[in-house]
């Protein structure tokens, strides 16, 4: 991984991801260390975020890196009409490793391919979010005590959901069978049941959930995403169309645990929370030292 890019999880062979996994064990029992002192990282956030911004810059920070960036486009140059490529060129000049959120699917491997330093890429439009997968990859693994051979549950927004796009091509690699749980407007894209039938792993389909859900190891929740539709009616239709509900636990695997990468907006209520089997705000925390492994790996630090 040293001095390479972060696009795709496709960029990670299984033993490269499963180094990141076990590097993000030992920061989470020693997160304070020195390991990025003398090292500058820049945050380019072309578009909002809390949790993956936030979390990248807890991580640099207690690893006593330096931060630069922004969180919004509309405060640089370019508003003034500055290119992607530019803004990379000039910033590389500025950092050792530069972590990139923008809407535009392509945008993370455009940048690698014009950046004199590493890319990671925190999101590219509904395409890939590979850091996010390798922390839910720690939180299934921390949760379940293995990544083999389980069975994961994915709801909500399958279509336009980049998270759900990359758990599913990383967790092909262990054996995982799948259950999709989407409206037919956001069900799960052709390309990727294709992929789990080339590989040989079963999948499931199906429009309701409380009773789709009792046999699941994981149930990965996700937000219907207003941004990604260009029909504000369209959105209205399917927003809240699930609703996990505390009761609909009942019946499900003592050892089942409930991620999101959240934000949530209503899909998952509030009565959940208390419930041992949810899961997704530590599985927030597990991103810190998730990041932390990415960027010590690629920098060579570790």
């Amino acid at each position: 991984m040293k001095n390479k890019s972060l696009v795709s999880i496709n960029d990670l062979s299984k033993e490269e991801i499963l180094r990141v996994l076990d590097t993000a064990e030992d920061f989470e029992k020693n997160p304070r260390q020195p390991v990025l002192n003398g090292k500058v990282v820049a945050t380019l956030f072309f578009e909002p975020s809390t949790r993956t911004r936030l979390s990248f810059e807890s991580a640099i920070n207690q690893l006593g890196g330096r931060v630069i960036g922004f969180s919004e486009a509309a405060n640089t140059s370019v508003s003034k009409g500055e290119s992607l490529k530019d803004t990379i060129m000039t910033v590389a000049n500025y950092s050792d490793l530069i972590v990139m959120r923008h809407p535009i699917e392509g945008s993370a491997r455009y940048a690698s391919e014009v950046s004199k330093v590493p890319i990671i890429n925190a999101g590219d439009g509904a395409n890939q979010h590979p850091t996010q997968t390798l922390l839910d990859m720690f939180s299934i693994r921390k949760t379940q005590g293995t990544l083999d051979n389980l069975k994961i549950v994915m709801v909500g927004d399958l279509k336009y959901g980049r998270t759900v796009h990359s758990l599913l091509m990383a967790m092909s690699a262990f054996n995982a069978s799948f259950v999709f749980i989407a409206p037919k407007e956001l069900q799960m894209p052709q390309e990727y049941k294709l992929f789990l039938k080339e590989k040989g792993l079963k999948f499931e389909e199906y429009t309701e959930l409380a009773e789709n859900i009792k046999d699941a190891d994981i149930v990965y929740m996700t937000r219907v995403q207003r941004e990604r539709f260009s029909d504000p009616m369209e959105y209205e239709k399917v927003k809240n169309v699930y609703v996990l509900q505390n009761y609909m636990l009942d019946e499900t695997k003592p050892n089942m645990k409930v991620l999101h990468p959240l934000p949530r907006v209503n899909e998952i209520h509030e009565n959940v929370d208390g419930n041992p089997k949810a899961y997704y705000f530590t599985q927030a925390l597990n991103g810190v030292y998730t990041r932390m492994a990415i960027m010590s790996l690629i920098l060579g630090l570790k």
